[in-house]
């Protein structure tokens, strides 16, 4: 089986269980965004500056590799066009049933990150494109395309995780107990022997594929895109989900945009 349809399954499989990416925002979460304030995240924790956003009213945005009931509705609640991109079937069906249930517009498409060839040239003034590249060996392959599909002067919002937190096993054993830095980089989970024991069996008990990338490829790629990088943040996850938490931040955001010639 490819990794493609490893993580198609993988997160079909989240959004049935109803994990923290598959759980619909609330109606109050919408009533929210349509006064003006969607609460929209590109990593774990840290809302979205409201500069970085502005007023999205109107505008055409593509949520790319972001379905789950989350962003799309809110994209859409707060006035925008928005057509939400997703590997899982499910994922986009909780987009669907948010739409659905609070009178949205959302066009939900099934597909492959890397590979936006449904999408036409230049037609979205935004891609909000929250951490899930982790998902995908390769990212090069989506910074293109993301340009491609953006008009001139449209920007891409991306999160992605920080390249350090691929060289530790996250499972501790003992609460207490030091990280030790276990993996070269770049990380890569298509060879499953390499990893740990806990690891693998979480991956062949149906846990998404991930891979990691270096910041020439995360940032460095967007530039070789054509984007020019306007903002940037850094952000926590929480000591429960890894012990790495309590020394450095885990995931980075990116705002970049299309030159206008």
């Amino acid at each position: 089986m490819s990794y493609l349809e490893h993580n198609r399954k993988a997160w079909d499989r989240q959004a049935a269980q109803g994990s923290r990416w598959a759980t619909p925002v609330g109606p109050e979460t919408i009533r929210r965004a349509r006064e003006g304030d969607p609460e929209l995240i590109l990593t774990p924790n840290r809302p979205v500056p409201q500069d970085w956003l502005g007023d999205v009213g109107r505008k055409d945005v593509l949520c790319l590799a972001s379905g789950g009931g989350q962003q799309a509705p809110l994209f859409a609640a707060a006035g925008a066009r928005v057509v939400s991109f997703d590997l899982s079937e499910q994922q986009l069906d909780l987009d669907r049933l948010v739409a659905e249930r609070e009178g949205l517009s959302v066009r939900c498409i099934k597909g492959d990150m890397a590979d936006l060839s449904e999408l036409d040239d230049a037609v979205f003034d935004l891609v909000f494109n929250p951490v899930s590249n982790v998902f995908v060996p390769d990212v090069a392959p989506v910074w293109r395309e993301c340009y491609r599909v953006l008009r001139p002067g449209g920007e891409l919002l991306a999160g992605f995780m920080n390249p350090s937190f691929f060289l530790f096993d996250h499972i501790q054993e003992d609460e207490g107990q030091e990280l030790v830095a276990r993996y070269r980089l770049p990380y890569s989970e298509l060879d499953l022997d390499t990893l740990s024991t806990q690891r693998r069996q979480e991956v062949e008990g149906g846990e998404p594929m991930e891979f990691s990338h270096s910041l020439e490829a995360q940032i460095g790629g967007q530039l070789a895109a054509g984007f020019t990088i306007i903002g940037f943040f850094e952000d926590w996850w929480d000591d429960e989900a890894t012990p790495l938490n309590r020394l450095s931040p885990t995931s980075m955001a990116t705002r970049a945009r299309k030159p206008l010639t």
